[in-house]
């Protein structure tokens, strides 16, 4: 046949049995939790209140401009430069968040741990995934009380709050335990000084083909240099311009 006369029908209608009347059965397409509502507006919203507020009418932004680079690659100073941005989002872009969400489903991901919730706009994308491969959990951290706040509530808003488990503080206690025994995929855009650091309290429990997603990389060079390093157990390569794809060998 065809493919010009393929319709949407059932298997019998192009495999017809002798003497068997014919039926049709509409296939349908399976609901896909993140371009549905609510979830796909929420998204809509979130992205486009970012795009519109500029950190740089913030003065506590703009007099720090200078030093952004040394603030983000400081283990020391960096949350004067997020306590700074604790009203912007810094949110993933929606084809980093398509990426998210198409890696947790091809993996069958159930067990997700994110390190920078913020309004919970990453989240949202991995947790739509959790829904759509039948549940799950995400184990998220934020230090900001903040932004946790404004991420449950976008997160209930979505209805994808069951999902996930937000855990309040500085990311180097709050993911230091309670972790479960695998994790499918991590998810790497807090500070960027600590990746490395927050890939060591994780590490252990990653499995083989488990998929490490780190937004902004460059800003913590050890972190790529171990990524990718097959001999460090990993494979990685650039995605985009901000970010870093690595798998676990």
């Amino acid at each position: 046949m065809r493919i010009e006369n393929l319709t949407k029908h059932s298997y019998f209608d192009f495999h017809e049995p002798p003497n068997i009347k014919r039926e049709f059965f509409p296939m349908t397409t399976p609901v896909m939790t993140l371009a549905s509502a609510p979830v796909a507006p929420l998204l809509a919203r979130l992205f486009a209140e970012s795009e519109a507020a500029s950190p740089m009418s913030n003065p506590a932004f703009a007099s720090m401009i200078g030093e952004r680079d040394r603030l983000m690659r400081s283990k020391t100073d960096y949350p004067m430069f997020y306590g700074a941005m604790k009203d912007y989002a810094l949110p993933v872009s929606p084809e980093s968040g398509r990426l998210l969400y198409m890696l947790a489903r091809s993996l069958k991901a159930r067990s997700i741990v994110e390190f920078g919730l913020s309004f919970g706009i990453s989240t949202l994308h991995l947790a739509a995934a959790l829904r759509d491969n039948g549940g799950g959990r995400i184990i998220t951290t934020e230090f900001e009380a903040s932004k946790v706040a404004r991420a449950r509530a976008n997160l209930t808003d979505g209805g994808l709050i069951d999902l996930v488990e937000i855990r309040e503080g500085d990311a180097l206690q709050t993911l230091a335990t309670g972790l479960p025994e695998t994790i499918d995929l991590l998810l790497l855009d807090g500070a960027k000084a600590l990746y490395c650091d927050i890939l060591d309290l994780v590490e252990s429990r990653l499995r083989s083909g488990a998929m490490i997603i780190a937004d902004n990389a460059d800003y913590c060079p050890e972190y790529l240099e171990r990524v990718r390093s097959i001999d460090a157990g990993y494979l990685s390569v650039p995605f985009a311009e901000d970010v870093e794809l690595s798998m676990k060998l």
